[in-house]
Order: structure tokens, then sequence, then C-alpha cells
């Protein structure tokens, strides 16, 4: 196998600098370059917040319509084109209905549970990359924030459960607390199989590694049995069926959720899907190579006889690689959602044997696989 191109050689499209261009574009202006700097910080932490938001709507939207078509019925029709403005009425209704306290509540608990569940996903946001400079932030240890942020939710679970004074809402929040203490060890040593072969924790670097040769680059080649434990992992830490046992409905009433009403409520059922639309995108940035087309574009511009560096090209790419990470996001989103329908809830044991007694072990030796065979075959497996 060939050595992986890689950026640092050159030979790689480096991208578009868009903080750059935004700041020569508003010194150009008359704007001293401080200002111009105060001006690019608040515009990508807007940006995230925006796009977060609306990939909750859409989420919502596809898992109404999905759901409709699983069971053989229409969904939401009349609350705009399709019903494409259901989920905006859903999330004005609950930002308007009145907010409820119970009056035997810890009431400081109650009301900074929501908070503390909600704000570590839209953190991990920072580290999404849509291409090689489109991304908020490229910290060198991002897979590292992930998993640090992502093990502060079931605080906030087991934080609101408690809170509520309700004997369904504790235990609701007792068992998200130990769902996803199951499921982050082998989340965790999943990842750390693709942080060896790429030798770096950036998500940037991960997305490189896969660079140069197609779909044939993509880790989910090299990773089999990794991808899928990250997935079934992904989706006990979303907490979505079949593995929503913290919410059981027939058992628990709603779970942790149960005396919340109004906008801590939304902000719960915001967390949901903005969790599950963060753990897609994971999942395709480190499986299947993120921005990078199913043919590699530097073909493509070879066929084309434009050369890489031409900018117009350059921007087509940027918005090529934008679209391909959306896309294969929301396929894993279609999936997930056809599992509702199709996968029948398992028990809190089963769920808890499957975490320790099997995707633990299983995950530990594979990663134990990967690197013995990086040391066997570096070039291959990124070494």
């Amino acid at each position: 196998m060939l050595p992986l191109p890689s950026y640092e050689s050159g030979t790689m499209n480096p991208g578009i600098d868009l903080q750059g261009t935004f700041i020569e574009t508003v010194q150009s202006l008359g704007i001293p370059a401080g200002a111009a700097k105060a001006l690019w910080m608040p515009l990508p932490m807007l940006i995230m917040l925006v796009a977060a938001t609306v990939s909750v709507l859409v989420a919502v939207w596809l898992e109404r319509k999905i759901s409709a078509a699983a069971q053989q019925r229409i969904g939401p029709e009349f609350i705009g084109p399709l019903g494409v403005l259901a989920p905006l009425a859903d999330g004005l209704k609950l930002v308007f209905k009145e907010d409820v306290v119970p009056a035997q509540s810890d009431k400081l608990l109650f009301t900074l549970g929501p908070a503390i569940v909600v704000i570590p996903v839209f953190l991990s946001y920072l580290i999404l990359p849509f291409g090689q400079n489109l991304q908020i932030t490229d910290v060198g240890l991002g897979i590292f924030l992930w998993i640090a942020l992502s093990s502060v939710v079931p605080i906030g679970l087991l934080m609101s459960g408690y809170a509520s004074n309700n004997k369904y809402a504790l235990l609701g929040g007792l068992r998200a607390a130990a769902q996803s203490i199951s499921y982050e060890l082998p989340l965790a040593l999943s990842v750390l199989a693709i942080v060896m072969m790429s030798n770096s924790l950036s998500t940037v670097d991960i997305v490189n590694q896969q660079a140069g040769y197609g779909i044939l680059g993509w880790n989910i080649w090299r990773q089999p049995v990794g991808f899928i434990i990250f997935w079934i992992s992904a989706l006990a830490e979303c907490e979505r069926i079949p593995f929503d046992l913290p919410e059981a409905e027939e058992e628990l009433v709603a779970g942790y959720q149960t005396e919340y009403s109004g906008m801590k409520f939304a902000l719960f059922y915001l967390g949901s899907y903005v969790n599950l639309t963060l753990s897609a995108l994971l999942f395709a940035v480190l499986y299947l190579g993120g921005w990078e087309f199913p043919v590699s574009l530097s073909v493509i511009s070879g066929l084309i006889g434009v050369p890489e560096s031409t900018p117009w090209l350059q921007l087509i790419f940027a918005s090529v690689g934008i679209a391909t990470t959306i896309l294969k996001a929301y396929f894993l989103v279609f999936l997930a959602i056809l599992m509702r329908w199709t996968v029948p809830r398992v028990r809190i044991d089963q769920l808890l044997d499957l975490g320790w007694k099997f995707l633990l072990p299983v995950s530990l030796v594979n990663l134990l696989i990967t690197a013995g065979l990086k040391l066997a075959f570096p070039v291959a497996f990124g070494g």
C-alpha cells in the first residue's frame, strides 16, 4: 500500500482559511486588526449554536417522517410543506408552557440539571471538522476533550432525578448514570484504536489520515469491529431505543424527565437530539472519512485538468466537503431512527451485561490487535 498523503508534506489540499479571509476582508473596510479578530470570535460560536439547533429540527422532522413510513402512515403533513414546521411548533409550545417546580424538590439542583446535560453536548461541537479549516477550533486533544465532556452529562441526569423528589425520576437518573459508565469505556477504547492508527487526538488529523484513496482509505475497513462497538455504545450514550432504559415509559413514566415541564423539559429534548447528531457526525469523522468524498478530489481535479490550488475549485471542494459530512451523518441518523421501530427494548440487566461482559472485553481485544497490526504493518495502519 502506498504511504498516505499528508498535509504537512504539501500533497494535500490545505483548504480555505476562513478566519484569515474574514479578518482580511474586515481590515480592508478600515477596521483595525484587533477589532477584526474581536468580531470573528463570537461568529463561529453563534454559527455552532444555530447549526446545532437547526440539526435538531431536521432530526426531529426525520424522526417523525421515517417513523411514519415505518408504520405505513403519513406523519406531519400540514404544518408547513411536508410538515417541516412541526418541530419548530413543538419548540415554541415548550418555550411558552408553564415552568412547574415541585414543592418538595431541591430547586437549585432541579434547575441546574438540564443545563449540565445540554452545555457539554454543545461544547463538543467545537471539535467537529467540516473541512481542512472549516472548524471552530482544531485543538490537539479534540477526542480527549469530547470524551471528557461526554462524561459530564450523566452527572446532570443523576442530579435531575435526585432533585425531583420522585422515585421514578430517581430510578431514571440512577439508570442513566449506570448506563453511561457501562458504555463510556468500550466507546473510549474503540476510539483509542482510531487514535493509535492516526497518531493524533485531533479530529482533523484523523480525517487527513483517511485521505488519498477515496472510500478505500476510510477507517471503517481497518476497524470493522471498532465501528460496530462505537455505534452500539453511541446509541446507548444517546439513550436511543433499544437502550432507552433511563426513560422507559412503561416502567418509569418518563424517568428523570417525569417532573419537568416547559423550557427545562425542552432542554432535555434538545440535548437528546443534539447528542444523536453529534454522535453521527463523530462517527462520520472517525470511520467514514469525514469531509472526504468517496472518490478522491485530487483524482477529480486531475480528470478535469484544473490545479487543486485554484480558488474557485477550493470553494467547490469545501462545499462538497460540508455536504458530504452532513449526508454521512444523517444517513446514520436514519439508521438510528429505523432501529427504533425494528429492535425491541432490552432489559436493564441485559443492557449492563452487554456493556460489561461483551463490548468491554471485545473493545479491549480490538485495541490490542490494532496495536499488534500497527507494529507489524506500520504503513497500512498508520505507523
